[in-house]
């Protein structure tokens, strides 16, 4: 499932040139690219897709949309979950590849 989670901005970087911010979703934090909401700010909610804030949005809208996500039982914390590292096409965990760089 793909899902347009607001979250509230709780930190700004300059990354490069490249605005990123931590997002708190309901107490889970995770990274995310803020170039697309330039007026963003520390406090603001932002719908956050795979990644990015792709708009700002009202607290009165979030907190009423992460009631909603609760109410569905763990699709929030299912949604952000960290996915684990992909694997090489061969199964074997990275340092084995061989001498060959990897073959992935």
């Amino acid at each position: 499932m793909c899902l347009g989670i607001p979250g509230r901005i709780i930190a700004t970087v300059d990354v490069a040139g490249l605005l990123m911010g931590t997002v708190d979703f309901d107490g889970i934090t995770r990274e995310v690219c803020l170039a697309y909401v330039p007026d963003a700010r520390i406090g603001d909610y932002v719908i956050v897709h795979v990644g990015f804030a792709l708009n700002l949005v009202d607290e009165v809208e979030a907190h009423r949309t992460l009631e909603l996500l609760r109410s569905l039982g763990d699709v929030l914390r299912d949604e952000l979950a960290v996915a684990d590292p992909p694997r090489p096409r061969n199964g074997l965990p990275p340092s084995s590849a061989g001498a060959r760089g990897g073959d992935c």
